[in-house]
C-alpha cells in the first residue's frame, strides 16, 4: 500500500484548479498534487488533448480515471479559451455551479507569439492569455477562495519580467510589438497583480504568490517563428524538464512551510527579489484599475 508523508496527507480532499494543465508545467503540477490526494480540476482549450492528459495524469498519479467529487486524481475537465474573456466568465460560472469550494488556484496557462494578433474581443492575445484572463478568473473565483480559506493562489510568472515594462500608452502593442517585449510585459503584469492582490487579501486566509519555474522545455513557444523560433531551438538542450519546473508550483500549493506566506516571488522554492517596477505600488494600482475596466468588472 502506498504511504503518504504528512505534507501529502494535507492535500487529501483539496480541490485544485490548474489552467493549461494538458501539457508542460501544468500537467506535471497536476500529477504531483494528484499523487498527494488532491482533486484536480483541469482547464484546457482542447477537449481531445485534455481528455488524453487527464488519463495520463490519473495513471501516473496511481488512481483509476476521473473520480466524481472525490479526492486524488482528475475529478473534472473544463474547456475554456483563455484568449476570450467571455469564455473565462463562462468557466467561472460553470465551476461555481458544480463546486462549493476551491482550495488552490494555479494560473499557469501562457504563450508567446511572434506576430501581434488580436482576440475575438479585439485585445492583444499575449496580454490576455498570460495575464488578463487570469486576473479575471481569479477575481471571479475570489468568493469561493475566501470561503474555502485557508486557500492559495499561485501565479506562474517568469524571470522575463525583469526586462518587462508596463507601457500604459501601448498596453496592447499597437505602436510597438515584439514577441519578447509582449511576453515580458505580460509576466511583469502578472507580478504586479500578485503583489496588489496580496494586499487586498490581507486577513482573508487566502495567500497569493508568484513563481518563476525556471527555463523549462514546454509547448509555449511552438507558435513562434523567425529569430525567436531559432533561439528556442538552440536553447532546448539546456532547458529544464517540465517535472523540474513544476516542483516549486507543487511546493507553493501544498507545503505547510508557506501556508501563511503571501505576496512573494519564488524560484527553486526560495523567495527571490523581483524587479523594481514590479513593486511599484502606484503602477500596480493603476494596472489593476485598467484591468478591471478591460474585463468589465466595473
Amino acid at each position: 500500500m502506498q504511504t503518504f508523508s504528512q505534507e501529502q496527507k494535507l492535500m487529501a480532499g483539496k480541490i485544485c484548479m490548474i489552467t493549461g494543465s494538458n501539457s508542460g508545467i501544468g500537467k506535471e503540477t497536476a500529477v504531483g498534487l494528484a499523487r498527494m490526494g488532491a482533486s484536480i480540476v483541469m482547464v484546457c482549450r482542447d477537449r481531445q488533448r485534455g481528455e488524453a492528459a487527464a488519463k495520463e495524469i490519473s495513471m501516473r498519479a496511481g488512481v483509476d480515471g476521473r473520480r466524481e467529487g472525490g479526492g486524488g486524481g482528475v475529478t473534472d475537465l473544463f474547456i475554456a479559451d483563455l484568449s476570450i474573456l467571455g469564455s473565462v466568465r463562462q468557466l467561472a460560472q460553470d465551476f461555481k455551479k458544480k463546486y462549493r469550494r476551491l482550495d488552490v488556484l494555479v494560473n499557469n496557462a501562457g504563450l508567446i507569439l511572434a506576430k501581434r494578433t488580436l482576440t475575438k474581443e479585439g485585445l492583444e492575445t499575449t496580454f490576455v492569455v498570460n495575464y488578463l484572463s487570469h486576473f479575471l478568473l481569479t477575481n471571479l473565483l475570489l468568493d469561493l477562495l475566501k470561503s474555502s480559506a485557508p486557500s492559495r493562489i499561485i501565479n506562474v510568472s517568469s524571470v522575463a519580467h525583469l526586462s518587462g515594462h508596463i507601457d500604459f500608452d501601448d498596453l496592447q502593442g499597437e505602436t510597438k510589438y515584439g514577441a519578447l517585449r509582449a511576453y515580458s510585459q505580460s509576466k511583469l503584469a502578472q507580478m504586479m497583480f500578485t503583489y496588489e492582490l496580496a494586499k487586498r487579501l490581507e486577513g482573508t486566509g487566502v495567500t497569493v504568490n508568484a513563481v518563476h519555474p525556471g527555463n523549462v522545455a514546454t509547448n509555449w513557444g511552438k507558435k513562434s517563428a523567425g529569430a525567436l523560433s531559432v533561439l528556442l531551438r538552440l536553447a532546448s538542450p539546456f532547458l529544464l524538464s517540465p517535472e523540474k519546473g513544476a516542483e516549486t508550483l507543487i511546493y507553493l500549493a501544498s507545503s505547510p512551510e508557506v501556508a501563511n506566506v503571501t505576496g512573494n516571488y519564488f524560484f527553486k522554492r526560495k523567495q527571490v527579489e523581483s524587479s523594481a517596477e514590479s513593486r511599484d505600488e502606484e503602477k500596480s494600482k493603476r494596472l489593476w484599475e485598467i484591468s478591471e475596466r478591460l474585463c468589465g468588472l466595473k
